[in-house]
């Protein structure tokens, strides 16, 4: 009896096995086949990308923060990733649904393809319903696939191959569930192949750009700008070291050669388009200048130095006969777009009052890195990059706060957002353990298009010592600053705190970055031994 009852519960547990190895496989043929239709039509095409992309504009802000302190700059591959594990689960339960009922589980793969078709349709970059194609396809394929693998688990065993406890053809089943994994990887190998190629343009392009000589160069770093502390930051910040937080899940490969700037809008007077080469024809001035992310913590990492090469942002815009507000201008909004939908809003008086506001093709001394927003970017000193930092920039756009809400806007942040004065120590680390006697506190404090003035560092609850503070190179760049501690053994908290050139110190109150930047002091727990 209990023979009778165990076999047909095994052999019910093995099918149910192998339809869920169906749906797996038919997730994974969907995949490959999307993945070698968008490199046909546009990398940003795919499912995963376009799913994930559609994720990251439907996220709350402060999810979003909270993935950015968490996962760093790996943040959009633990999301991809994250989107591989709920798609590869939904798989196996659709190939089980398979066992039972096939074309329902069919269908519900063509659902998914569906969805991610819906999503890269509706993404900002779209550019028509060639878009959809890649997931609509990969749906069909996934579904024929689960259909025909559901199938042969119905398929009775042929005569005279029959084994004992099976009812069904596992061979011919394995065969066909191999045959469609050796397909599906060779679409997928295919698809990465082409892409790739298709970037080769992009590269070559950026290869070929030699800089020209700035008609304004940057005066040298003064000579003690750059302090020599173990641990501390650079001064300038190589560009492989430099942060990049921003919403591009496959990072835009854009041929220089092919590239322009649009400008139009409100109050301009003149319509034009810029190629790549035509900026390079401009007068260019190279300036040093730091860029702070908004979503920096207190003492986080997403702040960097660099040299920039480019034009000024005013000259563009004096050339299409725009005017700032103060000066009779219709216009108080520049909204830049990127070539990935992104869409950046900044004050038309602030680039436009004598600042170093560029558009950048040129980061320490090299083209930008595509990371980085080759062909050119936008550079606003003092104001966040969300508000002034637009990568891949391909148009500019006048017009007013009260019309447009560009992309961070509609998420609850603030339309203008100046950076605020903050300082970091950079060594010793959280937790360190130095040794009693003289410890080097050390790090950097900015506050862009103001200047820092004075930084000063408490030991515990004891009284603010004023820190050394590093040569000024601007007052758009951080300074480095430095401070002899005569530590003694025993737990402490050190914690630091900057005065700009305005005469305004940080304030003590901790606020997170949203909306418009986060404050508060800087401090570090360290045991000395």
């Amino acid at each position: 009896m209990d023979d009778i009852d165990t076999h047909p519960r095994a052999r019910g547990r093995t099918r149910l096995a192998f339809g869920a190895l169906s749906g797996l496989l038919a997730g994974y043929a969907a995949l490959a086949t999307a993945e070698l239709l968008s490199a046909a039509v546009r990398p940003e095409a795919g499912p995963v990308v376009a799913v994930g992309g559609a994720a990251i504009d439907r996220t709350p802000p402060a999810v979003k923060d909270w993935a950015i302190r968490q996962f760093g700059t790996h943040d959009k591959l633990v999301l991809q990733l994250g989107i591989l594990a709920v798609l590869s689960l939904l798989a196996l339960a659709l190939g089980v649904l398979a066992t039972r009922r096939r074309l329902a589980g069919s269908l519900g793969v063509l659902a998914f393809g569906a969805v991610g078709a819906l999503a890269a349709a509706s993404r900002p970059d779209a550019t028509g319903p060639a878009d959809a194609l890649p997931s609509l396809i990969g749906g069909v394929a996934g579904a024929g696939i689960l259909y025909w693998l559901a199938g042969r688990l119905d398929r009775p065993v042929a005569a005279g191959q029959e084994t004992e406890g099976s009812d069904w053809d596992r061979r011919g089943f394995l065969l066909a569930a191999g045959a469609a994994a050796a397909a599906s990887t060779g679409a997928g190998v295919v698809g990465r192949a082409f892409k790739g190629s298709r970037g080769n343009s992009a590269v070559a392009s950026r290869a070929d750009v030699a800089l020209p000589s700035p008609a304004s160069a940057a005066p040298p770093t003064p000579r003690g700008a750059a302090l020599r502390v173990d641990g501390i930051s650079p001064y300038v910040t190589p560009n492989a070291d430099f942060y990049r937080v921003d919403t591009a899940l496959v990072v835009p490969k854009v041929d220089a050669t092919a590239w322009k700037l649009r400008i139009h809008g409100k109050g301009v007077s003149r319509e034009q388009t810029f190629s790549f080469d035509d900026v390079l024809r401009m007068p260019l001035i190279e300036r040093t200048i730091t860029l702070n992310c908004v979503s920096n913590e207190v003492g986080g990492p997403y702040v960097g130095n660099a040299r920039w090469i480019g034009v000024r942002l005013a000259d563009l815009l004096k050339q299409c006969g725009v005017r700032p507000p103060s000066g009779g201008g219709p216009a108080d909004q520049l909204v830049a777009r990127s070539v990935d939908g992104m869409t950046i809003g900044s004050p038309v008086e602030d680039v436009m009052d004598g600042r170093d506001a560029m558009l950048a093709v040129g980061m320490n001394g090299q083209p930008l890195p595509f990371e980085h927003g080759f062909p050119a970017r936008m550079l606003v000193p003092g104001l966040y990059g969300y508000v002034s930092a637009c990568k891949w920039i391909e148009d500019i756009e006048l017009t007013t706060f009260d019309a447009y809400d560009p992309y961070w806007v509609r998420r609850d942040w603030a339309r203008r957002a100046p950076v605020k004065t903050q300082s970091r120590i950079d060594t010793p680390k959280p937790f360190a353990h130095p040794k009693a006697g003289t410890v080097m506190v050390a790090g950097v404090a900015w506050a862009q298009h103001r200047g820092i003035d004075k930084v000063e560092v408490r030991v515990d609850d004891g009284p603010w010592q004023e820190a050394r503070l590093a040569a000024e190179d601007t007052r758009d760049t951080w300074r480095q600053w430095s401070y002899e501690w005569r530590a003694a053994k025993g737990g402490h908290t050190l914690t630091v705190r900057a005065t700009d050139r305005t005469g305004t110190t940080q304030t003590s109150e901790r606020v997170p970055p949203i909306p418009d930047g986060a404050s508060g002091w800087h401090s570090v727990v360290v045991t000395v031994g």
